[in-house]
């Protein structure tokens, strides 16, 4: 597989996550989540736009109806980009307020509900979950024990979930009923070695496989979840690479955010480009993402 790996935004986020395609309008929706802001690059010109929000924000994803949803550290929240204003939904992670939980990575099932996970800022142990909203339903825990939870997608046929865990080192599935969103079926399909760094945020190709973004492990990694093989992998020149999404017309880009957060001068001093995001062409394109239906 090529990838011609090019850096496309040059001024770097604190803790870039989150990266989304939006087909409708034709750009990639991403976060900061320590530099607290939301952000659109718009591969046509090259340009990337910020938007600050009132507080650490774990994911984006946009809206069938318009505009996009936020997590933020307490809450869920509809985000307007044309006008840059945040409403507050009403949903919350549950964890008692300023101890030190926020919202993690988060994205949309085929049917539209946003599954969004938590985590604590030092990663305690077993203490976090992962969720699943609608406005009809609400927020509901649907998986408890997590330490960081992040990445999410679904496979072509919606049949089943892909979620990591990232302190565990591996990627796991569960069977997934997309008419009730209920989950069920818990097993590995795929384990990192320890040296290869933490799994991150996913995607998924339209061959199903898997790409995982290796935190502390300069790459992203593909990944067969039918045997757990670990195939081809895109080295990049940072350490912290955060997630990855398919974007473009065909799908065939993918978008890589990483981070600098907790590094030091020396080690920054050796990735200069820590917190950028680059997109390269892997040679294979992606599923669609799913926007979220309210």
């Amino acid at each position: 597989m090529t990838s011609d790996l090019v850096c496309v935004v040059t001024t770097p986020a604190v803790l870039g996550e989150g990266p989304i395609w939006s087909a409708s309008e034709g750009l990639l929706y991403w976060v900061d989540i320590k530099g607290r802001t939301a952000n659109a690059f718009d591969p046509r010109d090259g340009r990337n736009r910020s938007w600050a929000l009132p507080a650490d924000v774990g994911t984006i994803v946009p809206a069938r109806d318009g505009g996009c949803v936020v997590a933020l550290r307490d809450g869920l929240a509809a985000f307007d980009p044309r006008s840059g204003a945040v409403r507050m939904l009403g949903a919350t992670h549950g964890h008692p307020p300023g101890k030190g939980f926020r919202f993690n990575d988060g994205k949309c099932d085929p049917a539209g509900r946003l599954w969004v996970g938590s985590m604590h800022d030092d990663a305690q142990a077993g203490a976090a979950h992962l969720y699943r909203y609608d406005r009809a339903g609400g927020i509901t825990r649907m998986v408890e024990g997590v330490t960081v939870s992040n990445g999410l997608t679904w496979s072509a046929d919606g049949r089943t979930m892909y979620y990591v865990d990232s302190v565990t080192h591996r990627v796991d599935a569960f069977s997934f009923d997309n008419a009730t969103g209920a989950i069920a079926d818990r097993r590995t399909v795929v384990r990192f070695p320890e040296a290869m760094g933490f799994p991150d945020g996913i995607a998924i190709d339209a061959q199903g496989m898997l790409w995982v973004a290796l935190w502390d492990g300069w790459r992203v990694q593909r990944c067969d979840p039918s045997n757990g093989a670990l195939l081809e992998h895109i080295a990049v020149p940072v350490a912290r690479v955060s997630a990855c999404a398919f974007a473009g017309p065909g799908l065939d880009d993918l978008y890589i955010t990483t981070a600098r957060v907790g590094l030091d001068a020396a080690a920054l001093a050796g990735q200069a480009q820590a917190g950028c995001l680059f997109r390269c062409r892997p040679g294979v394109a992606g599923l669609p993402t799913h926007a979220f239906a309210g």
